[in-house]
């Protein structure tokens, strides 16, 4: 991630018509837009060198911006004190973007994040951000550190969904001088989704973070987030007419694997990518490979519900911040290992749309056979102005013969900068639903300090079973009441830097008018200058089950940041836990060795007294990664969790190679299987080829 996830949201949402909403979102583009910035991307008499030198034959002719961002932190309005220097150009084939970041303590640099798409919020890092339909709403991000390495995300909803999972072939480069250091992008269009044509506009959004003083800068700033679609400069003179591109991709895979005790394991696939037009995009794929993916890291569930384990898979992964609702109606690890699916992505005018179709077997409880399941799931978004949108989700599994699943409206609502409204209302299918309800609603108010909001969510009774068939809901028969208050203060002298408090409150019934849960979540954090931080949370609730029980837990995490890569923290809790007496500690680190060692480790002890179910663990995970290069490394994971028993090992070797853009990776792997579950795999060697044609 670029920036600190305190700005990220989960939001949702319900269809509102009312002209007097629409006409407030309006006003508050009209003003935005007036306040931003532009500049002009020149036709570059030929591509630069990306190799992280930015010399002034190879940028002649390019835009050039040149001056001080303005702070969203930590002083918010007020000119960065570092200078950065922005060129822009183009190409018939791509977009090039280059930064010179000054900085007069060039030594104290933060460069430790050799992961794609790690968080290069803990590093010195800039970033390109566009809107390419200037829809104030939806956007590519790109960003990187002085070491290249490389962060790309698709963001919706004016900012309040990231999915960074999004991933696509550009390149960038960086280099290290006695007074700044130099960046170069290079974005194909063929990457991109746009409307084609000479003189096009499309929204921009400069980037940069200096972590030695907590600082996200804007060119276009100041925002109250940093992903603000809404409130983006502009990129204009695009020329679009004509883009070196081909409408079809072929990426076969092969996959060799030889299991302890068990036969070699020989397999083909692949994907078909289709380009009608610069907006819309075809993917199918048949047989497609999850063997190499990561086992999920095992955490502590402290309630009766189901855990929310985020998706991983290749084939779910683009487009996937389309689906990001408050009441998730498509979950995609719902669906297995699927045989074959079909999936669009696009934009027609101010409307996006996502539809995706996968067929997989499932096996049937209690027999030695299999039935086979198919999925069908589809999603139109309409832009309003101020970066708003209207939205309908449809989704459902069809199994012998029986539907089940949902169909749902939903909005997200900015009526100001700071005032804003997310919604939704669906309606569930299937045998013992029989079109039950479930809808929210949620006013809020969001600034670079403060976030507050209230929810309140009905769930009818009888709805669950059918809805989770493609969504994700823990529970149901719910009446609820929620409401959030967060404030950071940032303190200009003495040993504190920052203090962040927060208080949730969560309570609701069933519809017969019984209590069923409330909780309160309170907890402040304190970050020296010096890098220390203490944090320090409460937690009381109370639930029903077969009987009431009253949970509580008091947690205390002391840790320490160098914001250079390397971080230590340790944490204890105490209370109580379902009638168990509960204790909680473990500690963990992440540690940079160089510009290509990165190593974590945690430690996890839960401990119940009694403890009827076996629950008591401990947790170690351990991650490593040595990268020769970007695009060439060897990374390491395994885990252990001693209430089950279970051992996972991963060891990958990643080449990716181009052009052509392709593939070669070698493994070792035991035991991967998903959160809380043993996997009985044996050792196994792995090889796969896949290649881009």
């Amino acid at each position: 991630m670029l920036v600190s996830s305190r700005y990220k949201a989960g939001v949702g949402g319900r269809t509102i018509t009312a002209g007097l909403l629409a006409g407030m979102a309006l006003t508050a583009a009209t003003a935005s837009a007036a306040d931003a910035p532009s500049t002009t991307a020149t036709l570059l008499p030929a591509p630069p060198v990306i190799d992280g030198d930015v010399t002034e034959v190879e940028w002649a002719g390019a835009a050039v911006v040149d001056g001080h961002f303005i702070q969203i932190e930590p002083e918010f309005g007020q000119p960065s004190p570092f200078r950065t220097v922005v060129r822009i150009g183009q190409t018939n084939a791509a977009l090039y973007v280059a930064f010179e970041s000054y900085d007069p303590d060039p030594d104290r640099l933060a460069a430790a994040v050799t992961r794609r798409d790690g968080d290069l919020g803990d590093d010195d890092a800039v970033g390109v951000v566009l809107d390419t339909f200037l829809d104030g709403r939806t956007a590519y991000g790109f960003a990187t550190n002085p070491l290249a390495t490389q962060w790309d995300a698709r963001i919706a909803d004016n900012g309040r969904t990231t999915d960074e999972v999004w991933d696509e072939a550009w390149a960038c480069a960086s280099r290290r001088h006695g007074d700044r250091w130099t960046t170069e992008f290079e974005i194909p269009f063929a990457i991109l989704r746009f409307e084609p044509g000479e003189d096009r506009t499309w929204g921009l959004s400069l980037m940069r973070t200096v972590p030695r003083r907590l600082e996200v800068s804007l060119w276009s700033g100041p925002a109250e987030d940093p992903f603000r679609v809404s409130r983006f400069g502009t990129l204009t003179g695009l020329k679009l007419g004509s883009r070196e591109e081909k409408s079809w991709q072929l990426i076969p895979y092969g996959l060799a694997a030889a299991e302890e005790g068990e036969k070699t394991d020989l397999e083909i696939g692949g994907d078909a990518r289709w380009r009608p037009s610069s907006a819309v995009a075809v993917d199918a794929t048949a047989n497609p490979d999850f063997a190499l993916i990561e086992a999920d890291v095992e955490v502590i569930n402290l309630t009766r519900f189901e855990l929310f384990i985020p998706e991983k898979r290749p084939f779910f992964l683009e487009g996937s911040e389309m689906y990001q609702q408050r009441i998730r109606q498509f979950y995609s690890r719902r669906i297995g290992d699927i045989t074959w699916g079909t999936k669009a992505i696009g934009t027609v005018g101010r409307t996006d749309f996502s539809a995706i179709v996968a067929s997989e077997s499932q096996p049937i409880e209690g027999f030695d056979d299999t039935i086979r399941a198919h999925y069908g799931i589809g999603r139109l978004q309409r832009t309003l102005p101020g970066g708003s949108t209207v939205g309908l989700l449809g989704g459902n599994r069809r199994r012998g013969g029986i539907d089940q699943g949902s169909v749902g409206v939903d909005t997200t609502l900015f009526f100001t900068e700071t005032l804003g409204f997310t919604g939704q209302l669906l309606s569930v299918h299937g045998p013992t639903a029989k079109g039950g309800l479930a809808w929210f609603v949620r006013p809020s108010y969001d600034s670079a300090r403060t976030h507050f909001h209230v929810r309140y969510t009905n769930l009818d009774p009888g709805i669950s079973e059918d809805f989770n068939a493609v969504g994700f809901l823990r529970d149901d028969d719910r009446r609820e009441f929620d409401t959030n208050l967060t404030r950071n203060f940032w303190i200009e002298n003495g040993p504190v830097e920052k203090v962040e408090a927060g208080a949730n409150y969560n309570r609701f019934y069933s519809h017969d008018g019984t209590l069923r849960a409330w909780a309160l979540d309170a907890e402040v954090e304190v970050t020296f200058r010096n890098g220390f931080e203490v944090e320090i949370g409460r937690i009381d609730d109370y639930q029903l089950f077969e009987k009431g029980f009253r949970n509580d837990r008091t947690a205390l995490e002391v840790g320490w940041d160098g914001r250079d890569g390397r971080s230590i923290r340790a944490f204890a809790a105490r209370g109580v836990n379902f009638d168990s007496d509960l204790r909680l500690y473990g500690a963990s680190a992440d540690w940079a060795f160089g510009d290509a060692w990165r190593l974590g480790y945690s430690l996890t002890r839960l401990e119940l007294d009694p403890d009827p179910a076996g629950d008591t663990t401990w947790i170690h995970v351990l991650e490593g990664l040595y990268a020769f290069t970007p695009d060439l490394f060897v990374k390491l994971f395994t885990q252990t969790n001693s209430a089950i028993d279970k051992v996972n090992v991963q060891l990958v070797g990643v080449w990716r190679f181009k052009p052509p853009f392709g593939s070669l990776q070698l493994a070792y792997q035991r035991g991967t299987s998903e959160a809380g579950e043993v996997s009985t795999q044996g050792d196994t060697v792995f090889t796969k080829l896949s290649w881009v044609f």
